[in-house]
Parts: structure tokens; sequence; C-alpha cells
């Protein structure tokens, strides 16, 4: 299931519009901040779905009962623009694991790429739920890697796939390709993806805008 909080009308959208805006992303510590934000509005988004249980927590005046998450989650991110976003959601899901994964695009001289993924950091993710994070999602062929990279962990019980905007090809392909117990959350879904697969209106480069160019 898509979940595009894009359709409900909300303080996410000032953030999404300023990540886009080419003046606003010439501040990159900005950019991070705007990043973060996002991932935290999600995160709550998200705690709205997930299995929780009854606990007892004594205060200096009496046992309240209360409702606490009962999921075991790991958020994993995709190095290096996923980061700020990371950061978000652990600002909600301050207990949870962390998983790492490197994966870029390698193209060639005709202008082609492959998707590559070299370098992989994870718990055990047997029956745990699994958040996967990164700002775009355009082919979706990162996102789909990236997932088949991090199951040699183990299979999770849930997949949560995040990203803060997506193509629609994109997010029909990682849909398509991935688990039916997977459910995706974006923030805004652009429909044009270039013949290079960028997004369009998209934002640019989100790795180089949060933490500067590579070579």
């Amino acid at each position: 299931m898509i979940h595009d909080l894009s359709t409900t009308p909300s303080v996410l959208n000032s953030f999404i519009s300023e990540i886009r805006d080419s003046e606003i992303q010439s501040d990159p510590l900005r950019f991070r901040r705007n990043l973060e934000r996002i991932g935290e509005i999600m995160a709550y988004n998200i705690s709205k779905t997930l299995a929780y249980s009854e606990v007892e927590i004594s205060s200096p005046l009496g046992v309240a009962q209360m409702n606490l998450p009962a999921e075991n989650l790991v958020v994993g991110t995709i190095l290096r623009a996923g980061l700020p976003m990371h950061q978000g959601f652990l600002n909600y899901f301050d207990r949870a694991e962390c998983a790492f994964v490197s994966a870029y695009r390698k193209y060639d001289k005709s202008g082609e790429f492959d998707v590559q993924v070299e370098y992989l950091s994870a718990p055990d993710l047997t029956d745990k739920t699994l958040i996967l994070v990164d700002p775009m999602i355009a082919t979706g062929a990162s996102m789909v890697l990236t997932y088949k990279a991090l199951i040699a962990k183990g299979i999770p019980r849930h997949i949560h796939i995040v990203a803060a905007i997506g193509s629609q090809q994109g997010l029909s392909y990682v849909k398509q390709k991935l688990p039916t117990k997977t459910s995706i959350w974006v923030a805004a879904i652009d429909k044009e993806l270039t013949a290079r697969a960028y997004i369009v209106p998209g934002l640019g480069d989100a790795g180089d805008l949060a933490f500067g160019k590579k070579d």
C-alpha cells in the first residue's frame, strides 16, 4: 500500500517546498534540518500503524496504564543522502536498532548506469519491523537492491519504505518488487522521470545538497 501524505494538507508540505526551493537549498544546514523534520513527521504517521501493548507506569502519585509500542524496530538508511531523515526517525524511535547500506549509481561511458551495493551494516532482522529510508525514489532500483541486500540478515515481519519524494514509476516498481507485507510512505509524488532517471520537478541531488558535492 502507498501512503501519499501530500493528499492531506499539513506543515509537511512546507518542509517539502523548502527542500525543492533552489534558493533555500543553498543553505545545507537548513536542507538537512528540513529532511530531519520530514523524517520526524513520517515517523509519527508510521507510529500510528504499529502494534501496542498495555504497560503499567508508576508515577510519584500512582500507577498509569499506558499503551506503548510493542514492535522491534530497525531503521535502515541508504548512505549518504538518507542520514538526515534517519536522524528524524531516531528522534522519535529512539530505541530502534539501525542499519546502513551504501547504494549508488555507477555510470558507463554511454550514460547508462547500474545500481551498486557495496557496504552493509545491520542487526538481525528476523521477525522485526524494518523502516527503510531514502529521500528520493527515482527508478526504485536502489531501494529494491538495498532490501535484497538487507534480508541476508533475516526476514523482517513487516517493511516500511519511506521517501520524501518519489516518482510514480519508481513507487510502482518498488510496490511490484517487494513483498506484499510492505507499506510505502511518501511525502510527495512526481509524475515525470527523465531519460537519465532524474525526478522532475524533484529537488536535485539530495546527498550533494546535504553534504556537499562529491568527486
